[in-house]
């Protein structure tokens, strides 16, 4: 190898390398987003089962959201993402009552 061909060889080794780290940094990043999201849906599948059940109880149209909340265990903003994913909504009045929407469908009034 020439004096001038050894730096670009340096150069192009160093480029390679610096692709080949990054293409592997995103690869693991996405791997570990998606096995982070896999543990969390399956520990959320038993709360979605429970609220479920309690929201579909016969002697309950509406629930209280602190009830909900804390019957799963669950903080605030788990508790109202989970029940947005069940099929759940917040009543109109502005009280933190809870409901499914196929049981309490919205109003037609505006």
């Amino acid at each position: 190898m020439t004096c001038l061909n050894q730096p670009i060889a340096i150069a192009l080794i160093g480029t390679v390398g610096a692709i080949v780290g990054s293409v592997a940094t995103v690869a693991a990043s996405i791997a570990n987003q998606w096995f982070q999201n896999r543990l969390t849906k399956k520990e959320d599948e038993p709360r979605r089962k429970l609220l479920l059940e309690m929201l579909n109880h016969p002697n309950y149209q509406w629930r209280e959201f602190d009830t909900l909340s804390h019957v799963i265990g669950a903080d605030e903003i788990t508790t109202k993402r989970l029940l947005l994913e069940v099929g759940a909504r917040a009543s109109e009045n502005g009280k933190p009552l809870w409901g499914l929407v196929s049981r309490n469908p919205l109003s037609d009034k505006q």
